[in-house]
């Protein structure tokens, strides 16, 4: 018998399963001794392979299980070296321990090695080494665990593969790519990169749910074999092409060792989306769907398992959130954002416990004399991590995740407070309103009512010196709840605003029967003025009819984005009522408003 180089070396005590044959004190062998006859019929007769081997290493008797393992005779093995005829030499590891029982240093050793059959066929060996007291040689064993071997191959098999598809399953996948992470390099000629394609299935559930689970495995069964065609025939792929694995449902990878660059990937998905989208004929039952396909491609350096499933899971959710049966590429900027977006989420609520938001304040100034008349409260969130914050960058986030209630009461107190401050520094002068931002979900998910009620009160203020402001796509809609709690503000003497007029819905007859007081005209419209020289009619005819519309439904009008003094002439000529934009100021802090005040008499 010849060994096979590939061996898995295991070192302890035998198993309970496992023979092994002591040869008695009084036994001897060819340097002079006499063993028992019966000793040496139980040697000869024993069905596991067995030798008694010298401190030297040199067999001293082996049986005939040994000798018609090895395919030669038992006498002709006398005197052999024992570690030749197991392949026991051929690792540093296996040769120490081999050495340290034969010295008597160490109790037993075992070891599993391939071997080669004088038939041609393989096998797998178990060697044991083991001394035999009070003599000083060692009984070296040897039982085939081919069997063993193979229902192990086997059920490794069935506990990697999916039974549906029979692709590899998730713990192979993940093992698979644990291993070439850690591996891949630029030696041997590889890329030293790594590409995944992570797709799932448009449409699958309604399959599922009309046409039953068995339709349904066939559909991912003859997905799994189009996945596997198109990964086999990728042009690029070296050596035995790619892993195709089924991770759960109906949702699919494809690894790519030593990727060649972003192409590669974008021409596989491609083929992907192409396959998958071709109808399937099953049973009788001609279906189609579809694909949304995340990919990702760099280099394996410094990549993670989770790393690398997180960036191709946020990339497959793109593809589905930008309309589905498409492939997207992972864009690091984007997923930037994406992080930046979850990060802010998760601390807006504490941050408005710890203070972290303040308030700056846009005047309102009067077109006709340039004095000002209110201000716009607009919040900033001064983050630890990412500095001064805009709304637009968290007002969005805090609407979705309803901590919009909690901010905005905290904007009305703050603003409240400060509008009735400056009314008592300042009692000469003409008070000022101030005007809050309200989102729908405010009034949806919290009594805005006593809210406002609640506030005044406490602040003081007058309801008549607070202007809250609606965009027009929540305005215009409102009826039910909405529509009472603008109506009971109404009542109650607060103004109410519709912010950004004329981009939304612009139903004018609904206008009418709202109870608004004033209307402010999107910047869109305000921007048509900015060239003096050259004006376009069409804006200026769209903003004066709309001018002349509220003030004859009683309401007034203001300008947003007034940034030159030719604008705030025509918006003016129009009969605008008041003016906001850099014209005038951009939003600054509470004690710049007190200055104007003083400068701006009313």
């Amino acid at each position: 018998m010849r060994p096979i180089t590939e061996s898995n070396e295991t070192v302890g005590e035998p198993r309970p399963s496992t023979v092994v044959a002591r040869v008695p004190a009084e036994t001897h062998g060819a340097h002079g001794a006499h063993v028992p006859d019966d000793y040496r019929a139980a040697f000869n007769a024993a069905h596991l392979a067995m030798a008694v081997v010298d401190p030297e290493g040199l067999v001293v008797t082996a049986n005939d299980a040994l000798a018609a393992l090895l395919g030669t005779d038992a006498a002709s093995l006398s005197e052999q070296a024992a570690a030749d005829l197991v392949d026991l030499a051929s690792d540093s590891r296996t040769w120490h321990a081999y050495r340290e029982v034969l010295r008597g240093r160490r109790s037993r050793f075992r070891c599993t090695r391939r071997l080669k059959h004088p038939d041609g066929r393989s096998l797998w060996a178990e060697v044991t080494v083991a001394p035999v007291t009070p003599s000083r040689g060692v009984l070296l064993s040897i039982a085939d665990i081919s069997d063993r071997r193979q229902l192990q191959a086997r059920l490794r098999h069935l506990q990697m593969h999916d039974p549906v598809t029979r692709l590899p399953n998730r713990t192979l996948f993940f093992e698979r790519l644990t291993s070439a992470l850690e591996n891949s390099s630029y030696d041997d000629g590889g890329t030293g990169r790594i590409g995944l394609c992570y797709l799932d299935l448009d449409g699958f559930k309604a399959v599922n749910d009309t046409l039953g689970h068995r339709v349904g495995d066939r559909l991912l069964a003859a997905v799994a074999a189009r996945l596997t065609e198109c990964a086999d025939g990728d042009g690029h792929s070296r050596g035995g092409g790619h892993l195709v694995a089924r991770l759960g449902g109906d949702e699919f990878a494809i690894l790519v060792e030593d990727s060649t660059g972003t192409e590669q990937l974008a021409d596989l998905a491609r083929s992907v989306l192409a396959t998958v989208q071709r109808p399937f004929d099953l049973a009788g039952q001609r279906l189609s769907v579809s694909a949304s396909i995340g990919v990702v491609e760099r280099t394996a350096a410094g990549t993670t398992v989770n790393g690398l499933m997180q960036a191709a899971d946020t990339t497959l959710y793109w593809a589905k959130a930008d309309g589905k049966a498409r492939w997207t590429l992972f864009d690091p900027e984007r997923n930037a954002h994406r992080m930046t977006r979850q990060s802010l989420s998760s601390t807006l609520r504490p941050a408005v416990e710890r203070g972290e938001f303040a308030l700056e304040y846009q005047p309102l100034v009067g077109m006709a004399d340039g004095s000002v008349r209110g201000v716009e409260a607009l919040v900033r969130w001064n983050h630890p991590q990412f500095g001064p914050l805009a709304p637009n960058r968290f007002i969005g986030i805090a609407e979705e995740d309803g901590s919009i209630v909690q901010l905005g009461r905290w904007v009305l107190r703050t603003a409240c407070r400060q509008a009735r401050q400056w009314q008592l520094d300042h009692p000469g002068e003409r008070p000022l309103f101030v005007s809050v931002n309200v989102a729908v979900r405010q009034v949806w998910d919290s009594d805005l009512v006593a809210d406002v009620a609640e506030i005044l009160a406490e602040t003081g203020l007058a309801p008549h010196l607070l202007q809250l402001e609606l965009t027009e796509s929540a305005v215009m809609g409102s009826a039910g709840r909405p529509l009472q709690a603008l109506q009971a503000l109404s009542d109650m003497g607060v103004r109410i605003a519709i912010d950004d007029f004329g981009t939304g819905y612009s139903n004018l007859a609904y206008l009418s029967r709202l109870p608004v007081s004033v209307l402010k005209l999107d910047g869109s419209f305000v921007r048509g003025f900015q060239d003096e020289e050259h004006p376009n009619p069409a804006d200026e005819v769209i903003v004066e009819a709309l001018v002349q519309l509220a003030h004859r439904l009683g309401l007034t009008v203001t300008a947003e984005c007034v940034e030159t003094s030719g604008q705030a002439a025509r918006l003016r000529r129009i009969g605008c009522d008041t003016g906001q934009g850099w014209l005038y100021s951009r939003a600054v802090t509470a004690e710049r408003i007190a200055e104007l005040i003083v400068v701006n008499p009313g």
